[in-house]
């Protein structure tokens, strides 16, 4: 292990997200919130950290390997957790225990959205406005935005883009160089969330409230500027907005770019991840509205629509933004809701769960064992948009479920011997693990009443589901650690 060449990329992206303690800085002035100060000693420490690890290490010119970019993804994310949190932690609106703030960082980070934090509305301005962009980050993934001036460093960024990137098919470039791989992908990132805050603010959003759910939105994280989520606008045009751009982030953004650079969508229409996806998204809201209408929730059948489209997008895509919550809907669909979130949205995007192109291969796999008890000396190929996938990648996308399956299980466990009821321990454990958000029973509305080995469980459970398993999980192995 190289471990000079991982505190050396450390130390960079640690001064690099020092640079993102900045902006809360400067709303913190103008609002006068009295924040400045917390954020202002935890840009100092971040960036003082940050740069001792880099001087110390500056000579050191090799190339990361595959073993030390995993080390690198999976150590950020806890240190950037850890680091995130200070200004939780330093503020005295609201006060929080060094557990909360580093439950709410990596909450955050990981586009979850889980929050143990209660009148939001009362918040610092810039409080509010940090726990929107640290979800902005991680929707794409910080780490992917320093590749792109990594090879000014004289270190290699490719292990890094297959260690972050969430999906089965890591090995795919957009461009011939990671490098550019990275920018097209924050070109389009950050050209999304501008278009996005826009269309908030037309449709009746403040500037301030249209900013921060642009980042959210995009980022699938969850995270809202008020207690009552999206619910505190009660406004079609707003809710309309984020089911369009949840639609979008969810989709991969190899996509976006593809379809940006022909000037076609014909991208999205060949893609069978992609229309399988929408196609679910369909099918499941065609479904939730005809219950919900069935059982007269709502007052109107525009309200039901509007109420069943957007709790089923915001869902599905595992934003978890609420206009009222789903918990307390009739029949199944609470936990069907919740079950669709372990599906998520597809590889390449910023949503959370399994990923639309895991399950179309767990079903066309599980279909070809049943045609094989018919003709067990066939050979049968699996194929997804006329190509034949590989066994190597059908294998490990049954590895992975398996390995999915047994840590909900295991956690959900633990989740229950902390003490809450089993409800909201699997509810919670799945809704972190799908970076989803919110879950069901007590953890519906927030996780302010769980317990603190609650809380560090299911930080790991958010942190699993963010970096997909494998990436965490190799680390715990001896064959990693021999040289």
């Amino acid at each position: 292990m190289q471990y000079k060449v991982v505190l050396k990329v450390l130390g960079v992206l640690l001064v690099l997200f020092s640079s993102t303690l900045l902006p809360p800085i400067l709303i913190s002035w103008v609002y006068n919130d009295g924040a400045a100060r917390s954020f202002l000693a935890a840009f100092v420490t971040t960036f003082v950290t940050g740069l001792i690890l880099w001087l110390i290490t500056k000579r050191e010119s090799r190339d990361l390997r595959f073993r030390e970019g995993f080390m690198v993804v999976v150590l950020f994310w806890t240190v950037l957790a850890s680091f995130g949190s200070i200004p939780f932690f330093l503020v005295t609106t609201p006060a929080l225990s060094l557990t909360d703030a580093f439950f709410e960082s990596m909450s955050g980070l990981t586009t979850t959205g889980a929050t143990i934090l209660t009148n939001i509305d009362e918040l610092p301005k810039s409080i509010l406005y940090y726990r929107q962009q640290l979800q902005w980050l991680g929707g794409m993934g910080i780490i992917v935005l320093a590749v792109a001036i990594m090879p000014m460093l004289g270190v290699g960024g490719m292990q890094l883009y297959r260690a972050e990137t969430p999906g089965p098919m890591k090995d795919t470039k957009l461009t011939p160089r990671i490098t550019e791989t990275a920018k097209a992908l924050w070109y389009i990132y950050l050209g999304l969330t501008a278009i996005c805050a826009f269309s908030y603010w037309l449709a009746g959003m403040s500037a301030f409230d249209a900013v921060g759910h642009s980042f959210s939105t995009v980022a699938i994280g969850g995270f809202s500027t008020h207690d009552d989520s999206l619910g505190f606008f009660n406004n079609a045009a707003i809710d309309t907005v984020a089911i369009v751009f949840m639609v979008i982030a969810g989709v991969n953004f190899a996509l976006h770019f593809v379809s940006w650079r022909s000037r076609s969508i014909a991208a999205y229409l060949s893609d069978p991840e992609a229309t399988a996806f929408v196609g679910i998204l369909f099918a499941v809201s065609v479904l939730v509205i005809t219950i919900l209408s069935a059982a007269a929730t709502f007052d109107t059948p525009e309200e039901t629509l509007r109420q069943g489209l957007f709790q089923v997008v915001s869902i599905a895509t595992t934003t978890g933004f609420t206009t009222g919550g789903y918990d307390w809907w009739p029949s199944f669909l609470p936990l069907l809701l919740l079950i669709l979130s372990f599906v998520g949205g597809c590889a390449g995007s910023t949503a959370g769960g399994v990923k639309v192109i895991r399950v179309i291969l767990l079903y066309k796999q599980a279909r070809r064992e049943i045609v094989r008890l018919i003709h067990p000396s066939a050979l049968l190929a699996i194929k997804v948009g006329g190509k034949p996938v590989p066994d190597s990648v059908i294998h490990a996308v049954w590895a992975f479920f398996s390995l999915y399956i047994l840590c909900f299980t295991v956690l959900g466990l633990a989740m229950s011997a902390s003490g809450l009821d089993w409800i909201s321990a699997f509810s919670a454990v799945a809704a972190c693990m799908n970076n989803l958000g919110p879950g069901l029973g007590e953890v519906a509305a927030n996780y302010a009443n769980v317990g603190m080995v609650g809380k560090w469980i299911l930080s790991i459970a958010m942190l699993l589901g963010r970096l997909e398993l494998f990436t965490l999980l190799v680390l715990f192995t001896a064959t990693f650690w021999r040289s």
